[in-house]
């Protein structure tokens, strides 16, 4: 099999003690896994066979097509956009709605309901019933497992966090359900009062940190792209494309497998950093879909078919690149091989 000019460096022990980092900081409650978008883009059954031998019991989907990707490997599993007409016909055993509408608790119900889980929106309206509806009567007679929210602002100090902490809180014991959920990686952060009974964190666990309480949380991902070329430029001749960069001096350029086909987006153009061990490589001139240029008079050895790695640590990215770190993770591209140390 031929391999990728490009993979994705996965530390499988830093995946596990960034969930346990998690865990501990939870305080008692249970600490599940946001595992939708293939794992935030870093292969989700991987992901979920490192956790769940961790210790992990919940897992957060977006789509059923996730779910039925993940059946085999008998983990619970939720579902957080819910279930259309359309899903009602191949929900694996292991997999149950997080209801989110009031046509969702219908169907759920008319079809004989079983376990799930149910949305209520405390103030985000994105997802979710309203408090309106429980006090209503809505899950009256449902088996729900979890009553969750979501938070709009958990990374930011607002006042806003306390009112959807209590709002949900108001709904403690007004249902069947067995536990009460608010706290994404962020609400992690905010103290134990947001744990209630189970904390659901997605992109701390990848290496993603939002809060102070983060500080401990260790780098995931490393992209790494294979060199197509090396080349000399002479001063004054330009590198890629719109000719925005212009040699000042001779210099030793190296091209990489690696361009924003592949989520190497053109914001990093003249501003990312590609390594070779300890020594700093720049990123020159406009990345195009497919390559990347970097300068390499500090790597004198480099040659055609070596690979470098690239600065990707999330927070440092972010900032850099105006991306969120969500994006960062989930834009990488399809062309990279996960390869899991």
């Amino acid at each position: 099999m031929t391999c990728s000019p490009l993979r994705l460096r996965l530390d499988g022990d830093a995946l596990v003690a960034n969930w346990r980092l998690l865990r501990d900081m939870s305080e008692g409650a249970a600490c599940g896994a946001a595992v939708k978008a293939d794992g935030y883009g870093l292969g989700a059954r991987e992901v979920v066979r490192r956790l769940a031998e961790a210790g992990c019991r919940d897992f957060f989907v977006a789509l059923w097509s996730e779910a039925r990707a993940l059946a085999d490997l008998g983990v619970p599993v939720s579902v957080l956009h819910g279930v259309r007409a359309e899903d009602m016909a191949d929900r694996p055993a292991n997999a149950r709605p997080v209801l989110n509408t009031v046509e969702q608790v219908r169907r759920w119900r008319e079809a004989g309901g079983g376990p799930c889980d149910v949305m209520v929106d405390t103030g985000m309206n994105r997802l979710g019933i309203s408090a309106e509806d429980v006090a209503a009567g809505l899950l009256d007679g449902l088996a729900i497992e979890t009553l969750m929210s979501h938070l709009a602002c958990a990374d930011e100090d607002v006042s806003l966090n306390g009112r959807q902490r209590a709002a949900l809180a108001a709904l403690g014991g007004r249902t069947s359900a067995r536990r009460l959920s608010i706290a994404n990686s962020a609400g992690i952060a905010l103290g134990p009062d947001y744990a209630f009974d189970l904390t659901r964190p997605g992109i701390a666990l990848y290496g993603g940190r939002q809060h102070a309480g983060h500080v401990a949380i260790r780098q995931v991902v490393t992209p790494e792209a294979q060199v197509v070329q090396r080349r000399r430029v002479r001063a004054g001749e330009i590198v890629g494309y719109n000719a925005t960069f212009t040699a000042p001096r001779d210099m030793e350029v190296a091209i990489l497998n690696l361009g924003y086909a592949d989520g190497y987006l053109r914001c990093f153009s003249g501003k990312g950093l590609a390594r070779l061990g300890e020594v700093v490589l720049p990123v020159i001139g406009r990345i195009s879909m497919d390559l990347t240029a970097i300068a390499v008079d500090a790597a004198p050895a480099l040659a055609e078919g070596d690979w470098v790695a690239l600065d990707y640590a999330l927070p440092e990215t972010s900032a850099l690149s105006g991306l969120s770190q969500y994006e960062l993770l989930t834009g990488l591209g399809s062309r990279f091989e996960r390869k899991w140390d």
